[in-house]
């Protein structure tokens, strides 16, 4: 017979008590931003330098299927890792990441780049959406903010890093096979980090026992404004890192820069965006949520406009770090508004519907982005969606609840 005491404690919410699988989720997170960034410098360049597709659609197509697999791919991470837990969703998701780099490193053909992306979404829907889940999971209601704002640091300063590092390395010794070595690093350790992880799903039943006994639920009206606002919000904010993604570094290679120039300036915007997250996800948790998804909206729409009308390195960098510090307030804003609102039990499903809309905006962003840079020109493009990104900001002002409330 087990005695009371032998049995098994319930898990405790909290950052404090959870801290080492917190901090390991945030380990394995900046590996999962590092897959990514280490497309931003090279791949856009590498599209017409070595495959000869000078047209913005065509270019833009790695973006545009990257985005409608990582899309639906972060749909099902939520309802399956609701269902059947979240390690396994994370470690299915880096073993679709480990081909993405030898792919690219072996293309014969841009069509291989394009199937490397669609398991490079794989890769991202799967594990970004399961390392958030989890670390709500932890850290409960309180902390929410800065727990996203943790989480978002980590991924887009490894966004940063990488892009910075293969544009030094691509400009050294070439576009194709060195920079992509850095990848097959990141895949190993990121699969090998996640086996240390442990399943979070006993904090989603301790935190859903206290929202019943404290009865504290969103209205539904609430609740579906909300996440209604936070789906297009973040559907806009993706379109725009499309068009930063895949636009800008060709814009910059025709001004004049250098391989390592572009890798610097298509660094800065992930890193500004990820460093100040350490900052923003903790203010949301303090002074609300809408405020800082309406001016971060807006923030970007301008730094956009700023970056079509103005020239050279310096300007460039100005625009792209106030690009990174609007998406900064958003980012882990956004994600802190759906887990307000959303039910514990319900959480993977709010989260990947959210997740959902907001890396459709890199479908949205590539084609519609391409073909305006087709029709127009780039530089028209990048305005007309930083306008775009200006009117989101406003609908959020004029249609979004606040959703923290006290817990």
């Amino acid at each position: 017979m087990t005695s009371r005491s032998d049995a098994p404690s319930a898990p405790v919410l909290g950052l404090r008590e959870n801290a080492g699988q917190f901090w390991l989720l945030v380990l394995v997170n900046a590996f999962v931003g590092a897959m990514v960034g280490l497309e931003r410098a090279v791949l856009p360049v590498l599209a017409e330098a070595e495959f000869g597709i000078g047209s913005g659609v065509a270019t833009l197509a790695f973006i545009a299927t990257f985005g409608a697999v990582k899309a639906p791919t972060n749909l099902a991470a939520g309802r399956l890792s609701d269902r059947y837990g979240r390690r396994p969703v994370l470690i299915a998701g880096w073993l679709a990441g480990l081909p993405v780099p030898l792919l690219v490193m072996l293309a014969p053909s841009w069509t291989w780049v394009i199937v490397a992306n669609a398991l490079l979404g794989v890769n991202q829907g799967l594990c970004w959406s399961t390392t958030v889940l989890m670390k709500i999971d932890l850290v409960g209601p309180r902390r929410r903010g800065l727990a996203m704002g943790l989480n978002e640091f980590a991924g887009y300063v490894a966004v940063g890093v990488a892009a910075y590092a293969s544009g030094l390395i691509a400009a050294r010794y070439g576009l194709r096979p060195e920079p992509f070595y850095l990848g097959l690093a990141f895949a190993a350790a990121g699969l090998a980090l996640t086996f240390l992880v442990r399943e979070t799903t006993g904090h989603v039943r301790v935190e859903a026992r206290a929202r019943e006994d404290g009865d504290r639920r969103a209205a539904p009206q609430i609740e579906r404004r909300a996440l209604g606002q936070c789906n297009q919000a973040g559907l806009i904010n993706n379109l725009n890192d499309g068009i930063a993604w895949g636009l800008l570094p060709p814009l910059f290679v025709s001004a004049g820069l250098g391989i390592d120039a572009v890798g610097a300036l298509a660094a800065a915007y992930p890193l500004t965006w990820g460093v100040l997250q350490i900052a923003t996800g903790p203010a949301s948790d303090r002074w609300g949520r809408r405020r800082p998804i309406i001016a971060g909206m807006l923030l970007q729409g301008g730094a956009l406009v700023g970056l079509a009308l103005s020239r050279g390195f310096g300007p460039w960098l100005a625009c792209l770090l106030l690009l990174g510090a609007g998406t900064a307030l958003v980012y882990p804003t956004l994600l802190a508004a759906v887990g307000d609102v959303a039910a514990p039990a319900r959480r993977g499903h709010a989260v990947g519907v959210y997740r959902l809309f907001r890396d459709g905006g890199y479908v949205v962003g590539a084609l519609g982005g391409g073909f305006l840079a087709d029709v127009t020109t780039t530089t028209t493009a990048i305005a007309v969606v930083g306008a775009v990104t200006a009117l989101s900001g406003l609908a959020v002002a004029l249609w979004m609840p606040e959703t923290l409330t006290e817990t």
